[in-house]
């Protein structure tokens, strides 16, 4: 009998719903499915975005500088739109994609049942990749190959960091780029970027409010 392979990681029934299910227009504002007008989402759609550490999304860019390239590897929260990881270097290796995947975990420390959905770039199929996931009991998930829209939010994300930090100057170094990107994840977008698609909260305060609501109900 022919040796049975472990697929790896596919597409989680239901996951393009839960996070295309409200389509966003520009900084995470919904659009009307009937009039494809941008609004403000009310009090009950943010209630059921999800939970905090249920779906998190990967995905590399990369961008020059007089060194080389900087490849840079992020994870977002879709409940919070917070990065919750990422990761930085000068190739764009298996090992950027599991740095980034163990500080997302250090820093969350996730209890429940987590989805890792990414694309099926050969960084996300690594043995070193899946290996993080199933030691931590999360669940892989990836998109088809031919739907670019599985992974929109994280394309989001790094539209915003092209505009606000890659694209500002031209940059000597990688570690100097690298700095910057840190920086403007960490004191603008996560904790002073304020999101329409949040309720005109932070990724932090949405967080805090979050947590607030879930032990009031408690």
């Amino acid at each position: 009998a022919a040796a049975h392979r472990d697929p790896g990681p596919q597409a989680v029934p239901g996951l393009s719903d839960l996070v295309h299910g409200h389509q966003r227009g520009p900084e995470g504002r919904r659009q009307d499915s009937a009039t494809g007008r941008q609004r403000r989402p009310g009090a009950e759609e943010i209630h059921h975005v999800g939970a905090l550490d249920g779906v998190w999304l990967t995905d590399i860019t990369e961008h020059p500088t007089a060194e080389g390239k900087l490849y840079a590897c992020c994870i977002k929260d879709v409940c919070s739109n917070r990065i919750v990881g990422w990761a930085t270097s000068s190739r764009m290796t298996r090992h950027l994609a599991v740095s980034a995947l163990r500080q997302a975990i250090a820093r969350r420390q996730p209890s429940g049942t987590v989805v890792v959905h990414s694309d099926r770039g050969g960084q996300f199929r690594a043995r070193d990749f899946l290996a993080v996931l199933k030691a931590n009991k999360l669940t892989g998930s990836m998109g088809r190959v031919s739907s670019a829209g599985d992974n929109a939010a994280m394309e989001s994300f790094y539209s915003l960091l092209q505009k606000n930090v890659l694209d500002r100057k031209r940059w000597a170094t990688r570690d100097e780029l690298a700095t910057a990107i840190v920086i403007w994840i960490e004191h603008t977008y996560n904790n002073r970027r304020r999101q329409r698609g949040l309720g005109k909260l932070t990724p932090a305060e949405f967080e805090l409010a979050f947590a607030d609501r879930n032990d009031q109900a408690a």
